[in-house]
């Protein structure tokens, strides 16, 4: 079952559908995703960083991890990862390219072991939005202008999503993870989506 929508009317020309699709993006239903839980209000967006291998742009490899098809003979570093389980709901390639996993009204399994003002389980609240990058490579122009027109239309359609809950995925699992990293530029993306500078301090 589908949970509640928590987003203003859809006929908003929010850009986002009734079950959470994005107009222009690319379907490729991951099998892991599952209801959030009821009545709960979308409220938090997270920004992570992948690459597969590390380093590395451009291959299936991203796409093979959250459709579960992920050689682990591929590549030394796939053995390890290849029977784990996880999504996102949005991915931006390199190239700009939009990729949805999963529909926003669904839960994606991208935060893990999470928190935020101390309420736990972020994956129960939040969209999770992946640029194919690493922490110190700068992402590209095209990277920046379709994640924020994402935002845009997230933001439109989650209202609750205010400028202080768009996060990073270090911020929400400090010590943990680290993504999007240094070389993601949050004073620009947050400028270019009318949010506060200052909405969130990020290492």
């Amino acid at each position: 079952m589908v949970a509640i929508s928590n987003s203003a009317d859809s006929s908003s020309g929010s850009g986002i559908d009734a079950d959470g699709r994005l107009a222009g993006a690319e379907q490729r239903p991951s099998p892991n995703q599952d209801a959030r839980p009821p009545e709960t209000t979308i409220d938090l967006l997270v920004i992570h960083n992948i690459s597969l291998p590390p380093g590395e742009f451009g291959g299936d490899w991203i796409d093979a991890l959250f459709l579960n098809r992920l050689d682990p003979n591929a590549h030394p570093y796939f053995a390890p990862i290849a029977s784990v389980r996880v999504s996102a709901h949005l991915l931006i390639r390199r190239d700009g390219r939009l990729i949805q996993y999963v529909a926003c009204e669904r839960r994606a399994w991208h935060a893990g072991v999470s928190s935020f003002q101390g309420r736990e389980r972020c994956n129960d609240y939040s969209i999770g939005i992946e640029l194919e990058g690493t922490d110190e490579t700068p992402f590209t122009e095209a990277q920046y202008a379709r994640l924020v027109a994402c935002t845009h239309h997230i933001r439109r359609h989650y209202p609750a999503i205010t400028d202080a809950r768009i996060v990073g995925h270090s911020d929400i699992a400090p010590g943990r993870k680290t993504d999007p990293g240094p070389a993601f530029d949050w004073l620009r993306y947050r400028r270019a989506v009318g949010a506060s500078p200052s909405g969130t301090e990020h290492r």
